[in-house]
């Protein structure tokens, strides 16, 4: 008999008033009859078990399908009870042991802290905990301590003073903003070298959702709550890569995307149509199209092997300083820099390394680190989570009628295959933004992980503060730094 199929346990057991077989084998699943054979996997399906009086109830996830007719039909996951009367009293406390033994030795979190942004997306990230969230960490037994955010950079505070040694996890039900939020929190702390592996998890409830998105498309799951959730409650990990974005002595981490030029234009200036909901971006997508705007500026990067072709060699093109303009939010700066994260970076050594550089004018500079941006938006197709590099997406001189086209093809990633678009990895990118070619009174926006890191003058909103002004930035790559929960 093959050792994985070797019953840890089993006994005949009254199912739903029918005694049947039971069997938990060694690989951890679960075999009985009730007519027909059933199974359930501990490891996947399996949430918890709770007994009452003689019985034991075993509460799981498992897919089902919509519709009469099975074929073809979507799977979605839905809550499942099992519950068994073993055979005695002696088999009821050893089918309790066996099963506890199993599941302790699968290390999923007990405790988890959790963020709920109430103001993201379409205001229902309260809602969806409630009704969704909630109910399957109390199946599965975990404790959880919850904190609605209730202003920008709430989490991000939060996080730099949290005792985590409390919780085998930090999950934000939310968008992009807010796990953005905890991971600069997290290296922000003075003991970021503990802080930063607590795993984190993100419940899709957002505008965005690109990292949920990204995550569950990994393994061909939907981007729903339901397998957010679960990818969380299983433990599963795996290491994601920080880039560290820095000008003068400030310093912000990103864990998404950075945009320029037509990409930040649409995300950032559509706000004057939220009224719109989701049609705002296709709607502001085509006004940007139709009267298109390309910016002069330079982007020198670091290649990862086999992209050493692109641009022309240069040399290393010097730390960004911080330049004082009206759009600069100094306090925050100064505040910054009296109270300087811990983390400071990945130690490279930026002026060895073989430096190579492409001038504008650009139409869109885009950097990617995880394939999905947002749910509809696949913006970089061949990106890993820690492979150690960013995937930079840049469009130069561009037809009206094939941007048209290549933006259609956002939702596939067949944008990337355009005679149009460079898309290749970098270690290490500078960025040095410039004016409009057709109105160089106005300059741009840079984005950063969906909000506004800097803004030049002339743009949407441009008397608003941001952490760094529209000048030189330089962006290095820390592989594998955080940790995220992961459906595998």
């Amino acid at each position: 008999m093959d050792p994985l199929q070797r019953p840890l346990m089993s006994d005949r057991v009254t199912v739903n008033g029918t005694v049947t077989p039971l069997a938990l084998l060694a690989d951890g699943r679960l075999w009985w009859s009730e007519g027909i054979q059933r199974c359930l996997s501990v490891e996947k399906d399996v949430l918890s078990f709770v007994t009452s009086g003689p019985y034991i109830k075993i509460k799981s996830l498992v897919e089902t399908r919509d519709g009469c007719c099975s074929t073809g039909a979507p799977t979605k996951l839905a809550r499942n009870d099992v519950v068994f009367m073993p055979s005695s009293e002696e088999s009821h406390r050893l089918w309790c042991q066996k099963l506890s033994e199993f599941v302790d030795s699968l290390g999923r979190p007990k405790r988890l802290f959790v963020f709920v942004n109430p103001f993201g997306g379409k205001k229902s990230a309260t809602k969806i905990f409630d009704e969704q969230v909630k109910p399957l960490f109390e199946d599965a037994q975990i404790e959880i301590t919850v904190q609605e955010t209730k202003h920008q950079l709430h989490a991000k505070n939060v996080t730099r003073s949290l005792d985590i040694t409390k919780y085998d996890g930090i999950v934000c039900v939310s968008g992009d903003g807010i796990l953005v939020e905890v991971v600069n929190g997290l290296l922000q702390r003075e003991d970021w070298e503990t802080a930063i592996k607590i795993p984190l998890g993100v419940v899709p409830a957002g505008t965005g959702n690109g990292m949920a998105k990204s995550l569950l498309d990994s393994v061909g799951d939907p981007c729903e709550v339901a397998n957010a959730v679960h990818a969380i409650i299983r433990g599963n990990k795996r290491p994601l890569d920080v880039a560290t974005i820095i000008q003068g002595e400030i310093r912000f981490f990103s864990i998404l995307m950075l945009a320029w030029g037509l990409v930040a234009d649409i995300d950032i200036e559509s706000e004057k149509y939220r009224w719109m909901g989701s049609a705002r971006l296709d709607f502001y997508g085509l006004c940007r199209l139709l009267k298109l705007r390309q910016y002069i500026g330079c982007v020198s990067f670091v290649p990862a092997p086999g992209y050493e072709a692109f641009g022309e060699p240069t040399i290393y093109p010097g730390k960004p300083t911080t330049s004082k303009g009206s759009n600069s939010d100094q306090s925050e700066a100064e505040e910054a820099n009296r109270q300087r994260p811990c983390y400071l970076g990945p130690e490279i050594n930026l002026e060895n390394l073989n430096w190579r550089v492409i001038n504008g004018p650009f139409i869109s500079v885009w950097l990617h680190n995880v394939p999905w941006g947002a749910e509809d938006t696949m913006a970089a197709p061949d990106a890993k989570f820690s492979d150690g590099y960013l995937d930079l997406i840049m469009i130069k001189n561009c037809p009206t009628l094939p941007l048209l086209s290549m933006m259609s093809e956002l939702n596939t990633g067949g944008h990337v295959k355009s005679p149009y678009v460079t898309y290749l990895k970098v270690k290490a990118f500078s960025l040095l933004p410039g004016p409009r070619t057709k109105d160089q009174e106005k300059e741009g926006i840079i984005d950063v992980d969906g909000e506004v890191l800097a803004r030049g003058k002339g743009t949407y909103k441009s008397e608003e503060k941001t952490l760094m002004v529209y000048d030189k930035l330089q962006i290095a790559v820390d592989q594998g730094l955080a940790t995220l929960f992961t459906p595998i």
